[in-house]
């Protein structure tokens, strides 16, 4: 209040001096010392009504400035009103308007530099820390290198900006400048002397990331990123340098930014009993830790793994007692008990995600296969179709496409029985229908990973065998999107991009860990593919409700022909039924057959 007193008084003086500019008319202007002191009683006074002076905002915040010129303009108005009333005049009627507007030019400036003094950090010494290039010029690269300045102990000096934005080349946060695009890396690397890139794009895309990647290898420059959204789980204005990390695999298979209808999402989650089967392993995990966001009545996380319950719910409350209903100890095995807990939660949306998944150990034990995903995802559609479930979500993969496996074979009679229970039962029933998930328990990542750790051979079936991956985040943002758009019966398809070579991202590894370790191609195994494909022959890559969901329709099964097996028979048997079932296209025949 005092600053902006003196600064408004300062402004008359300077108004009236333009104004008269000595001329003697010393008449006219005998009022003076009373207007300024109405001016400052009125800018006093304004400003407590807009509440400038009462900590409402921020200081220098664009909200402060608002507000404060609003308050100026208040008080600056009553003034010429009063003097242009007046008569004779007090004084020229151009001293008030031209004070007016200066006092607030004033104010503003002054707040302005008192915000940039306050927040400016000087550049630390370049022997202080690793130079470093940021990538985005924008919002959250401006955040990032203020948080470098002001931790100088996380090792990072910034001495320049890249951006593509031909908007920002002439830009400089906190003094560092904007010195290229991205096609200028190398030179820009080697001029600055630059020793670490970090990407501060939080959605940065694959494709943004590997090129990157690739490039500062051949430099010698070590590269970071920020963590994705969905990794944090923070606000979107937090950044800080101490959340840099290294990229990883996840960041060059994966990281797709995803538009996810949150209205479409809360209408069918928010409010309501949820279930999801398989809650410890890695889809379920996720499924439970991203559903709790969207506010439903009651989240159940079952599983029959207690320490998988025990680590989900340690994720998602931050303790784990294992002593409240949230968590359900129970194999879907057991249909006697399964019905027993959904007569008593009465879930209204289901996520199916337990199943076992693979693929050489149910080729050795496909009776396995046929107990849990077969039989066990018809105890879950038969109990949920009995308590009136509203939405059942069946999680299905990739390897359900044109089957070869008995993991593809059981995965693709489990999306035929879910048509089939769709015909049936009230509410929906869909299945989702994805490839590889970066991360999960026993992925080729983390046998990588492991074999690179012992020192190798690094093992990969086949030179050319190719396969889809995705993050589990995005994975799951896009189950949990299928649930809201799909239609009764249906096979919803992620779109995971473009098949990646498994020896590349075996070579990825070696090259990310800087050790000499040898690749050693053991041969495709039993019921493994080359390529997988996420569509079977006869279906076909709609996209008509989201860019990054395809939806194809499956022909039923009824349950009663899985149902009526024989357990007792042999694995060929076994594998056989298999087979006759997923081709079977009339499963009312089937049954009179059997």
């Amino acid at each position: 209040m005092t600053y902006d007193a003196v600064v408004l008084v300062l402004a008359y003086l300077i108004a009236i001096a333009f104004r008269y500019d000595g001329s003697g008319q010393n008449a006219a202007v005998d009022h003076v010392a009373a207007i300024i002191a109405c001016a400052v009683g009125l800018q006093w006074l304004s400003g407590l009504v807009w509440r400038v002076y009462l900590g409402r905002v921020g200081v220098a915040t664009i909200e402060e400035t608002i507000a404060l010129s609003l308050a100026t303009a208040s008080a600056g108005l009553v003034v010429m009103l009063a003097v242009a009333l007046s008569d004779p005049l007090w004084i020229a009627r151009s001293v008030p308007l031209s004070a007016t507007f200066l006092g607030m030019f004033f104010m503003v400036t002054g707040r302005a530099v008192w915000r940039y003094r306050s927040d400016h950090v000087f550049v630390t010494r370049p022997d202080q820390g690793t130079r470093t290039i940021v990538v985005g010029a924008g919002a959250t690269g401006s955040r990032l290198v203020n948080s470098m300045l002001r931790h100088p102990e996380a090792g990072f000096v910034p001495v320049g900006f890249l951006d593509d934005d031909r908007w920002k080349r002439q830009r400089r946060h906190f003094g560092i400048p904007v010195l290229g695009t991205l096609a200028d890396l190398e030179r820009v690397v080697k001029q600055a002397g630059a020793t670490a890139v970090v990407v501060a794009i939080p959605s940065a895309s694959k494709e943004l990331i590997k090129p990157i990647a690739d490039t500062a290898r051949e430099l010698g420059v070590a590269v970071k990123v920020l963590p994705s959204y969905s990794e944090t789980f923070s606000n979107k204005s937090t950044v800080d340098v101490r959340d840099v990390r290294d990229v990883n695999m996840r960041d060059i298979l994966g990281r797709a930014a995803i538009e996810t209808d949150l209205t479409a999402i809360s209408g069918y989650v928010n409010g309501k009993r949820v279930l999801v089967t398989g809650a410890g392993g890695s889809i379920g995990s996720e499924l439970c830790r991203q559903l709790v966001k969207f506010g439903p009545e009651e989240l159940i996380m079952l599983d029959r793994d207690e320490s998988a319950l025990h680590s989900v719910q340690l994720s998602i409350h931050g303790r784990a007692l294992l002593d409240s209903g949230d968590v359900v100890l129970n194999d879907i095995r057991d249909e006697a008990a399964l019905r027993q807990i959904f007569q008593d939660r009465r879930p209204e949306v289901v996520f199916h995600a337990a199943a076992l998944k693979h693929l050489p150990m149910l080729e050795q034990y496909p009776h396995e296969a046929m107990k849990t995903n077969v039989l066990g995802t018809a105890n879950v559609l038969r109990v949920a179709a009995e308590v009136g479930v509203e939405t059942f979500v069946n999680i299905s993969t990739d390897k359900a496409a044109d089957p070869k496996s008995v993991l593809g074979y059981s995965k693709r009679i489990a999306e035929r029985l879910t048509a089939a229970t769709a015909r049936q039962a009230e509410g929906s029933y869909i299945s989702v229908r994805f490839g590889n998930v970066l991360g999960s328990r026993g992925s080729v990542l983390h046998t990588f990973t492991a074999q690179i750790a012992a020192g190798g051979p690094v093992t990969v079936v086949h030179p050319d065998i190719t396969r889809y991956f995705m993050t589990v985040e995005e994975a799951v943002q896009l189950v949990i999107q299928a649930g809201a758009i799909g239609q009764d019966g249906e096979v919803m398809i992620l779109d995971m991009g473009t098949p990646v070579k498994i020896v590349d991202v075996a070579k990825q590894l070696i090259e990310m860990s800087g050790k000499d370790i040898e690749i050693v191609y053991t041969g495709l195994r039993e019921g493994e593919k080359l390529h997988e494909k996420l569509f079977g022959g006869a279906e076909s890559d709609e996209r008509s409700r989201h860019p990054l969901i395809s939806h194809a329709h499956v022909s039923p099964l009824s349950s009663e022909v899985v149902r009526s097996y024989d357990l007792d028979g042999t694995h060929l048997g076994m594998r056989q039924a298999f087979e006759d079932w997923v081709r079977l296209p009339d499963p009312v025949a089937a049954l009179s057959s059997h």
